[in-house]
């Protein structure tokens, strides 16, 4: 018969592998909870900054850094070039348009108004000489058309004569015949000098007006060259202030160099480069404003350059109302551009902890402030106050907004030194 066999009472060998499993577990989750690991870290509240998230008006604008200009800046370059012989204004005169800066002398250009005059006067010699021989010429044709005139009339006479005298048999056929050819030979010949003339003088029109045309261009363009001359006179193109004139007594100048600049001192404008960033935004016809002396004033961007250099790219401002007294050019005045319209919406400060997270996310207090978790939020537009949130926080949260540098891989830091 079956013996029922008992088992044996107590801690066997085999037990010990799963006892030291879980208590290891067990000290694991202990260390998780209550031990300082790797992504806990007791911070001291007062090195760092902490902001509360509020629902307000979000002003969608950008700080700019502006630089008073006149609202024309001409520059001043010879057409002609030439050596510098008198400064007549002097850097930071006022000028009115038409007043001469610079005189400058080109021995070179009057030697070629002289050889145009001198071409210019051949020519109208030999235009005259050529009307005089056409006039010679002329009187000449005109006095053997007369004599041709004059034989056909004798020659006609004389065969009328001979056709009576032949038809009384008072002389011979051949007379009769021979006086009849003389007057027809003469009619021909007439005919044919007639044409010859009137050739003659269509081709010499022709000539005359290719003369006459020759003549005028060459005239213009002594014209042409004598208004050079005046161009070695170089004028103010417009009334202001002559800013800057960067030539010497003697000095060479090439055409078309920059030698100096005329301000428009009629009104101003201001500059401001501005992010490339923002290039998408930033449109002609944006409103702008700064603050001077507790009086805001307004502004329209006018013109925006295309170029971006070095991370930037240009803009210009123009006043839509009062100037400020006493503005002078070069003078910075701090902008703010607007870029859309307020909105409302859930704002925090701006603080150093976006180098770090670039705005994907923050460190969140809780109820009672002794601890701060990691939270993921979406940040949308920002000026140079505010941050717009647009998920992930609540109005009146509280926010740690400082650096993260010493805690950007922890989860939950633990607040120490909390005022009680």
């Amino acid at each position: 018969m079956d013996r029922v066999i008992e088992k044996p009472r107590g801690l066997r060998r085999a037990h010990v592998p799963y006892i030291i499993a879980a208590l290891l577990v067990a000290s694991l989750v202990g260390w998780m909870f209550w031990g300082n690991h790797a992504e806990t870290l007791r911070v001291d509240v007062h090195q760092i900054t902490v902001a509360t998230a509020r629902r307000a008006e979000f002003k969608d604008y950008v700080r700019l850094n502006g630089q008073v200009m006149p609202i024309q800046v001409v520059q001043v370059a010879p057409e002609e070039g030439g050596i510098v012989t008198e400064r007549v204004v002097e850097e930071g005169s006022p000028v009115r348009r038409g007043d001469v800066i610079v005189r400058l002398s080109n021995s070179a250009l009057d030697l070629q108004i002289l050889n145009a005059e001198a071409e210019l006067a051949e020519k109208q010699n030999l235009l005259r000489n050529t009307q005089v021989a056409m006039q010679q010429d002329r009187l000449s044709n005109e006095t053997e058309r007369v004599q041709l005139d004059m034989d056909i009339q004798r020659r006609r006479r004389a065969w009328e004569q001979n056709e009576r005298l032949y038809a009384e048999h008072l002389i011979s056929r051949e007379a009769w015949e021979q006086s009849r050819e003389d007057y027809d030979l003469s009619r021909r010949k007439h005919s044919l000098v007639t044409q010859r003339l009137r050739q003659d003088s269509i081709y010499r029109s022709v000539q005359m007006e290719q003369m006459e045309d020759n003549l005028e261009a060459m005239r213009r363009n002594v014209v042409l060259v004598r208004e050079r001359k005046q161009k070695l006179e170089v004028r103010s193109a417009i009334d202001g202030e002559l800013g800057l004139l960067d030539v010497e007594l003697g000095q060479s100048v090439a055409p078309g160099t920059k030698i100096g600049q005329i301000n428009d001192l009629s009104d101003f404008k201001v500059q401001a480069m501005v992010d490339e960033h923002y290039i998408d935004r930033v449109r002609q016809g944006l409103p702008a404003s700064f603050e001077r002396d507790g009086h805001v004033y307004p502004l329209r961007l006018r013109k925006v350059y295309p170029e971006v250099r070095d991370g930037r790219f240009l803009t210009d401002f123009v006043f839509c109302g009062e100037r400020p007294r006493q503005m002078r050019s070069g003078q910075t005045y701090y902008l703010n551009l607007e870029l859309g319209r307020p909105e409302q919406a859930v704002l925090i400060p701006r603080g150093t902890f976006f180098q770090t997270t670039g705005g994907g996310w923050i460190f969140v207090l809780s109820s009672d402030g002794r601890t701060a978790h990691r939270r993921p939020i979406r940040i949308g537009r920002q000026n140079p106050q505010f941050y717009e949130v647009l998920e992930g926080l609540e109005e009146g949260e509280r926010v740690i907004t400082s650096g993260y540098e010493a805690f950007r891989d922890k989860e939950i830091l633990k607040l120490s030194n909390i005022e009680k």
